[in-house]
């Protein structure tokens, strides 16, 4: 995590009548060679950004958030260029806005995610991005939580009101609950009124997961790879299944063809049909799933759903299609 340090009104007047003249500031990059997949990091010079026009917003970044690089993505949407900008989450002060800017106005604070064909890194003092990337922060979140969540706070919010439209009274198994994600969706399922049950992967992950309050319904501990996950679902069920399954991924085939990263703390695909309810949601995240015909027809006997949770969805409609989702950002 990168945080500018606070100011006060004075100096902060002082930097900012500094930040919109004409200098020159440092961002960070990196280097992607595809042939190898190898990546070097590097500071670059940056002329001071071109005049704020249209629906573009120039941003005084006071946080940014480090998120992992996927260099897979970036192969397969073809983005060859001499250099990546590094840092997209990020938190600030708006310095200037376009003639078109209808949301923002100067001096607002505001937290998004630069898309992934950005110019700028959001490891840089000044940003130049679109309005429709951004959202006001809400007063009382700082600016290390603000661009530290939004990222997870999105994915959570996509998978659950718009995959799995999560209502009081389902109830929602989140695998690997004590993850950035999963302590995100825990707390976005319980303000909907969602009986949650969740699965450990440590002593300490289940330490976390018990302190939460509201209470969790069942924490599952999977760290020894004795418990099976899908009984204790459906003993926690009542037999019913659960409705609704966010997966930290699943092993596909036999623990003997599988890798080892996958071996132990997985469901298989298997288990997450069998405890799946009717009329079930599964969000996975697990890009390469595959399902053979009797898996299919499970699924279709149970009226069940399958979704695929990408977190770069947003980014690829911007850079295919010239579309522009609104971020939503959860006080």
């Amino acid at each position: 995590m990168w945080l500018l340090s606070h100011i006060g009104p004075l100096h902060y007047a002082k930097q900012r009548n500094h930040l919109e003249r004409d200098v020159t500031m440092k961002g960070l990059y990196f280097f992607f060679f595809f042939f190898y997949e190898e990546i070097t990091f590097v500071f670059q010079e940056r002329e001071n950004l071109p005049v704020t026009e249209d629906n573009f917003v120039k941003l005084q970044v006071k946080a940014c958030a480090l998120s992992q690089i996927n260099t897979k993505l970036l192969a397969e949407m073809k983005m060859k260029k001499d250099l990546f900008p590094v840092g997209r989450e990020i938190a600030g002060i708006v310095l200037d806005v376009g003639s078109k800017v209808s949301f923002f106005q100067p001096d607002d604070e505001v937290v998004g995610i630069l898309p992934l064909d950005s110019e700028d890194p959001g490891l840089c003092e000044v940003v130049r991005v679109h309005e429709h990337y951004l959202v006001h922060k809400p007063e009382k979140v700082t600016w290390m939580e603000a661009a530290g969540s939004i990222r997870d706070g999105v994915r959570a919010y996509t998978a659950l009101h718009y995959l799995s439209h999560v209502s009081p009274g389902k109830s929602v198994l989140i695998m690997d609950g004590a993850s950035a994600f999963g302590t995100i969706a825990i707390q976005l399922a319980h303000h909907r009124g969602a009986k949650v049950i969740s699965t450990a992967c440590s002593l300490e992950d289940k330490q976390c997961l018990e302190r939460f309050r509201p209470p969790i319904a069942r924490v599952i501990d999977v760290s020894n790879g004795k418990v099976h996950v899908a009984e204790s679902c459906l003993e926690e069920t009542g037999g019913l299944g659960v409705d609704i399954v966010l997966d930290a991924g699943v092993r596909l085939y036999s623990k003997d063809d599988e890798p080892a990263v996958k071996l132990q703390l997985l469901p298989h695909k298997h288990d997450i049909i069998t405890l799946l309810g009717v009329g079930g949601h599964w969000v996975t995240t697990e890009e390469n799933l595959q399902l053979d015909p009797p898996d299919s027809h499970c699924l279709f006997l149970k009226g069940a759903t399958l979704a695929f949770l990408n977190d770069e969805v947003w980014n690829l409609s911007n850079v295919q299609q010239g579309k522009y989702l609104y971020i939503l950002f959860i006080d």
